[in-house]
């Protein structure tokens, strides 16, 4: 298929906001688009270097920053569907393309001739005419290209491009193989009295998920990405919770073709190698040498600093569990018997809450609620636009003078097409320069019944919230430069917003507003909430121990010189002698996730990078603080944040921003608070 004209990626989408014209491509469109848009780039940058001028910003970042754009569009369509919805022809294409991306991202960010120009303003900064954008554009792009290797002799430059071309291969084969043995584990129960303690929507959609795979009578239960099952909170049935957490635990490990070991290790070892090329001691260290932590020490001093309050919370809570359950707490039991302890200390059953947690009033009495106080916007559904799937539901987005602000799209449900987890990721990026709005997904995985309302759970509550925080800040940013759109921000930053909205998931008029019951329409009682507020810092020793392992986890095998990553490792053994350096090794209390489907870590993007979460959590823990300080859910504190940190995207030193917004570096006093680690 290499007719231009009959491919809807080559052309201009007639749709609003330039939205993909989903209901017109077909996976053979990809590659011819691809390949296409490969050329074009390529010829754009080289139209650059030809120019026998000394180098301008008008001559060389303008059209830097306007080149690109078809490859822009079409990767970022193609990607979209390729992580909601995998099917074996969208894998065998994302196959095909990991090698040819890797390689055209090196021909840019390697391309001598360009970094050349590009130094030359660098060299130049200070007598230029520029605004703080366009200054902070060229220390931007001169400074990701030295990280990159630009800087490199052709040698160099030749392993470097092989070992990214190795690296982008492997990490989709990782990618691959969690997802089809995440399908392949889901657990399968003959009757329902096994699954007793969960919800009749929740049964339904366990049968729902049986027959889809032609399992007429039974109840399917698939995983999901961390290790711990929301149902393990439910399932009275030890033997249920234990097959489920059996089947968690082994994904992606059992000596079959789905196997990651291998797969890791070899990723390991050559972004081992490459941090080396590049003259980093460890991969840890040229990753944070490009954040705003600085260095791996100042990541491990944190994780360090937090890990023995946690460990020591987490036995406390440990020894609260066996003794209200009368026995031994194993990693299978301690949700379920967290819930019995919590009923009776706080007299909240968070499974009993789902009836308030209508899935729609969720996002429209809650999300959109919280959002239209705060920030002035409203939210229209768009029936007549079609999104990368049926399920996903498209939404106008306006500021409150009527002016139009971009699209937000809901991908809400679960698929065995679907990777796991929760995200949040542009199909269009604003940009004044481009002319174009933001157009944002946020994807969660929940159960969908057969029939009725969906119920959502506590969790996935919060998780709404959480991931609408990231799609505010891409529909926020207001810049220039496409490099600079929406959540191109410091890895180390991008989920301080989305942790921040948080906040509004139990403030009392935003809860008031939503929380109403499914069949009565009465509010969630006060006494409800005062309890859900006072338990705020229940079974954290525990939550923050299964994040902080994993962190620890990603740090250690990215913390490996080459020479140490050569060695002949056993993951398992690597993985048992890491979390126990950090003091992170009860058994009852598991990483959130291990090494053999650590997507975030592996292959989705937070290589040396998931320490960011905690990280950012300083700042929104100190955040919400003000918030409370300055009166709440107000349209002066809204404003004040979307235009001094959501509304500047990447266009600024993001702790520049913050300082802006906060009047002082953050401090970490509310984080320990909240988690309860001040005592």
């Amino acid at each position: 298929m290499t007719d231009a004209s009959a491919n809807p990626l080559l052309m201009p989408s007639p749709l609003p906001y330039q939205l993909p014209d989903y209901a017109h491509i077909q996976p053979g469109h990809y590659l011819p688009a691809f390949e296409l848009a490969f050329e074009e780039h390529l010829q754009e940058i080289s139209a650059i270097t030809r120019v026998r001028s000394m180098p301008t910003f008008e001559n060389t970042m303008v059209p830097l920053e306007s080149s690109g754009r078809l490859l822009g569009d079409v990767a970022r369509a193609f990607y979209t569907v390729a992580s909601s919805d995998a099917t074996d022809e969208i894998q065998e294409i994302e196959e095909k393309l990991a090698p040819l991306m890797a390689a055209h991202g090196d021909a840019i960010q390697l391309d001598g001739a360009l970094y050349a120009r590009i130094s030359m303003l660098h060299d130049r900064l200070d007598t230029l005419d520029l605004d703080a954008e366009q200054r902070y554009l060229i220390q931007r792009w001169h400074r990701e290209m030295t990280h990159a290797g630009a800087a490199l002799d052709d040698e160099a430059k030749t392993r470097l491009t092989e070992l990214n071309t190795q690296l982008s291969t492997l990490t989709t084969a990782f990618d691959k193989n969690l997802l089809s043995d995440t399908n392949e584990l889901a657990v399968v129960f003959d009757d329902a009295s096994e699954l007793d303690g969960l919800s009749e929507g929740e049964l339904s959609a366990a049968a729902q998920a049986a027959a889809d795979r032609g399992l007429e009578g039974k109840f399917l239960v698939t995983l999901v990405l961390p290790t711990g099952h929301p149902y393990l909170a439910s399932l009275n049935d030890r033997d249920a919770r234990e097959r489920v957490m059996t089947a968690s635990r082994s994904r992606a490990s059992r000596g079959n073709e789905n196997d990651n070991r291998a797969t890791l290790l070899q990723i390991v070892r050559l972004r081992a190698e490459r941090s080396a090329l590049l003259g980093y001691a460890s991969h840890a260290a040229y990753i944070t040498a490009d954040e705003t932590a600085g260095t791996p020490e100042a990541v491990h001093d944190l994780l360090r600093r937090l890990a023995v309050p946690a460990a020591r919370n987490a036995s406390r809570e440990q020894a609260a569990l066996e003794a209200s359950a009368g026995t031994g707490v194993s990693a299978a039991d301690w949700a379920f018997y967290t819930e019995k302890v919590r009923q009776a200390e706080y007299a909240i059953d968070t499974a009993a809450l789902r009836p308030w947690f209508e899935a729609e009033r969720v996002l429209r009495d809650g999300v959109f609620f919280a959002a239209t106080k705060l920030y002035g916007i409203t939210f229209t559904e768009r029936d007549d636009l079609r999104a990368h799937h049926p399920d996903a539901r498209v939404f106008e987005v306006h500021n409150d003078d009527g002016s139009p602000q971009g699209l937000y799209i809901l991908d809400l449900y679960t698929r065995d097409t679907k990777r796991g987890g929760a995200w949040m990721n542009s199909i269009v990026d604003q940009s004044v320069l481009r002319g174009t709005k933001a157009v944002v997904v946020n994807n969660l995985n929940v159960s969908k019944p057969a029939s009725g309302p969906t119920l959502l759970s506590f969790d996935e509550v919060n998780t709404l919230f959480h991931e609408f925080g990231h799609a505010l800040h891409g529909l926020f940013a207001t810049v220039t430069f496409p490099h600079f759109a929406g959540t191109e921000v410091f890895r180390d930053f991008v989920e301080f917003p989305s942790q921040v909205n948080e906040m509004w998931m139990l403030w009392p008029e935003v809860l008031d507003n939503y929380a109403k019951h499914l069949e009565t329409g009465e509010s969630l009682p006060t006494d409800i909430v005062e309890k859900l507020h006072a338990s705020e810092a229940f079974n954290q020793g525990f939550e923050t121990s299964e994040y902080l392992a994993a962190a620890w986890l990603d740090q250690a095998w990215h913390s490996l010189s080459q020479d140490e990553a050569a060695a002949d490792l056993d993951v398992a053994g690597f993985e048992a002698s890491a979390l126990a350096d950090i003091g992170l090794d009860n058994p009852a209390v598991p990483t959130r996730y291990s090494s053999t489907y650590f997507q975030h870590v592996f292959s989705g993007g937070y290589s040396a990078g998931y320490y960011s979460y905690i990280w950012s959590e300083v700042l929104d823990a100190d955040t919400v603080e003000w918030f409370k300080e300055n009166g709440g859910l107000t349209r002066a504190n809204g404003d004040r944040f979307r235009s001094l940190l959501l509304g500047v995207g990447g266009s600024k030193d993001p702790l520049e921003a913050y300082r802006d917004f906060r009047g002082r570096d953050a401090d970490i006093a509310p984080l320990l608070k909240r988690r309860g680690l001040d005592g």
